[in-house]
C-alpha cells in the first residue's frame, strides 16, 4: 500500500514538474484572443478575424461616403449569413461573408470570396433601396439578400451597430483587441528590409490593406524613432469634414486589422493601444500625431 502511494506521489510530482516548465517555457503567453466593441456601456465580443472582417466592411462603406447604419446593417447581415467569415461554400451556391450567389448574378465564385467585391455589392443593392436608412433592419437586409430567415438579422443588429459605430469613428476609443505577441519567426526573408518606400514589407502591407479597404491613404514612414527603421507608418484619409472622426476610424480599423497584419500599435488624438498591454485598450499618450493622423506600428520581424 504504502509503495502505490510513494509511486502516485512521484507521478503527481513529475506531472506538477513538467507542467511547470512547459508553461516557463512557452515563448508565447496564454492569452484568449479577442476583439471588443464597447458602446452604451455595453460590449460584445468577436474573434479577431471576425472583426477584421467587420472592420473591412465597414471600411468599404467609409470609403463610399456611406452613413454608419449602411455598415451596421452589412454587419449584422454577414454575421448572420457567413459568421462573419469568408466562406468557399454555402447553401446550393452561395459563397463569401454575404452567402451571395452567382446564378442570382452576384458576380463570379473568384468575386464573391474576394471581402472587398462582395461588400461592394452588398452596398450597390442596399443604397438602390431608398430610405434604406430608416428601415428595419430585417427588411432592409431582406431586401438586399432575399434570406430565408430574414428576422434573424435583427438578433445582431446589437453588435453591428457597436462595431460599426466604433469602426466609422463615431465611438473613438470603443474597439480594442487582445491578441498574442506576434511570433518570433512570422516574419519572411526580406520581410525587415527597408524598400524604396522607406517601410518594411510588413509595414507596406498595412499601406496596401488600408488602400484596398479604405481607399485613398495618405501614408508615410513616421520619423526615425525609437522603433525599428520603417516598421511605423502615419496614416490618414483625405479630409471629408470631420477630421478627428476619420482618424478614429483609421486607427480602430487598424487594430480590428491587427491579428492579420501583425500590428503592434496605434496612436492617435492622444490616445494608443498597445499589442503588449493585453487588458490596457486604450490609454492616454504623449506621442499620439496630430489630429485626424494615425502613427502605426508593425512587428520588427
Amino acid at each position: 500500500m504504502v509503495t502505490w502511494v510513494v509511486a502516485l506521489s512521484v507521478v503527481a510530482l513529475v506531472l506538477v514538474l513538467g507542467a511547470v516548465w512547459l508553461l516557463g517555457s512557452r515563448t508565447t503567453p496564454l492569452v484568449t484572443q479577442r476583439c471588443t466593441a464597447t458602446v452604451d456601456g455595453v460590449a460584445h465580443e468577436l474573434e479577431p478575424a471576425q472583426a477584421g472582417y467587420a472592420a473591412l466592411i465597414t471600411a468599404v462603406a467609409v470609403r463610399r461616403g456611406l452613413p454608419a447604419r449602411a455598415s451596421t446593417i452589412a454587419i449584422a447581415t454577414a454575421v448572420q449569413e457567413s459568421g462573419l467569415r469568408n466562406l468557399d461554400f454555402g447553401d446550393r451556391d452561395s459563397l463569401g461573408l454575404f452567402q451571395q450567389r452567382p446564378s442570382q448574378g452576384w458576380g463570379t465564385p473568384e468575386q464573391l470570396v474576394d471581402p472587398v467585391y462582395a461588400s461592394n455589392a452588398f452596398y450597390d443593392a442596399l443604397v438602390a433601396i431608398e430610405g434604406y436608412e430608416s428601415l428595419e433592419i430585417t427588411v432592409a437586409s431582406d431586401l438586399v439578400q432575399r434570406s430565408a430567415f430574414p428576422d434573424a438579422v435583427a438578433d445582431h443588429e446589437p453588435e453591428g451597430r457597436a462595431y460599426a459605430s466604433a469602426l466609422t469613428g463615431n465611438s473613438p476609443a470603443a474597439l480594442a483587441c487582445r491578441l498574442r505577441p506576434v511570433p518570433d519567426d512570422s516574419g519572411q526573408v526580406g520581410q525587415t528590409d527597408v524598400g524604396d518606400s522607406g517601410l518594411t514589407a510588413g509595414a507596406d502591407a498595412v499601406v496596401a490593406a488600408a488602400t484596398s479597404e479604405l481607399g485613398e491613404v495618405r501614408s508615410e514612414p513616421a520619423p526615425s524613432g525609437a522603433a525599428a527603421e520603417g516598421t511605423q507608418i502615419v496614416m490618414s484619409l483625405p479630409a471629408q469634414g470631420d477630421t478627428a472622426r476619420l482618424g478614429w476610424a483609421v486607427a480602430q480599423w487598424a487594430v480590428a486589422s491587427a491579428d492579420r497584419l501583425d500590428v503592434v500599435a496605434v496612436s492617435v488624438d492622444g490616445s494608443a493601444w498597445r499589442r503588449e498591454d493585453v487588458d490596457a485598450g486604450w490609454v492616454g499618450t504623449d506621442g499620439a500625431p496630430s489630429a485626424g493622423q494615425v502613427l502605426v506600428e508593425v512587428a520588427s520581424g
